[in-house]
């Protein structure tokens, strides 16, 4: 796939913001837990998205109404649905100098179009061991998903199927995009978001 990048200049891609929130004691001191000083990128990069992708529940996935909206509170309560939990991906690797990003699948709600479609959040981030942007999947592997942190390809935990007219989306966005943001913010029971209120196109 080729991405397009919203900005060139990868500084945009370590910037802490109200939902990427890496100035945070909480989030410093989990990267402090994670991360010995002498890890490189890579390995960096495989320990944070494990991290997320295992130990950060699916909102969905344990029935909970809780909505987390930055990174702090999906550290905080652990949990959050893919908007949220791909910002604490973010702000774990950003506070340690890691360029990473976000992107956006369009994928059916269930198994056909006929239950309809919904925005999907995932990252990218940018290897510069080997000058090439990864997208990985951190939303969590239930119900047979297998996404993987490959530096040879991708594994996501949504393959497209375009015959449903799902869509990757081939952005790479700085922050996350403000139609996620405003689900997360406009909504108080996680159950009923993932249900009827997630956006539908980008």
């Amino acid at each position: 796939m080729n991405f397009i990048l919203e900005y060139e200049d990868l500084s945009n891609y370590l910037l802490a913001d109200k939902y990427v929130d890496f100035d945070k004691k909480v989030i410093q001191n989990r990267a402090k837990e994670l991360f010995s000083d002498n890890l490189d990128e890579i390995p960096k990069i495989k320990i944070a998205f494990e991290y997320v992708r295992d130990e950060i529940s699916h909102s969905w996935d344990i029935q909970s109404e809780i909505v987390t909206r930055t990174a702090s509170e999906v550290l905080k309560y652990k949990e959050g649905i893919c908007y949220a939990k791909s910002m604490l991906l973010a702000a774990l690797l950003r506070c340690q100098s890691i360029p990473i990003g976000f992107c956006y699948q369009r994928l059916t709600l269930g198994d056909t179009p006929e239950t309809g479609y919904g925005i999907h959040a995932l990252n990218a981030v940018f290897l510069s061991s080997i000058n090439k942007w990864i997208r990985i999947d951190a939303r969590g592997n239930t119900n047979g998903k297998n996404a993987q942190f490959l530096i040879d390809g991708e594994q996501l935990a949504f393959p497209i199927r375009a015959k449903y007219d799902e869509v990757d989306y081939p952005t790479i966005f700085a922050k996350p995009v403000k139609i996620t943001t405003q689900t997360l913010e406009n909504n108080t029971n996680c159950i009923e978001m993932v249900k009827y209120k997630l956006p539908d196109v980008l």
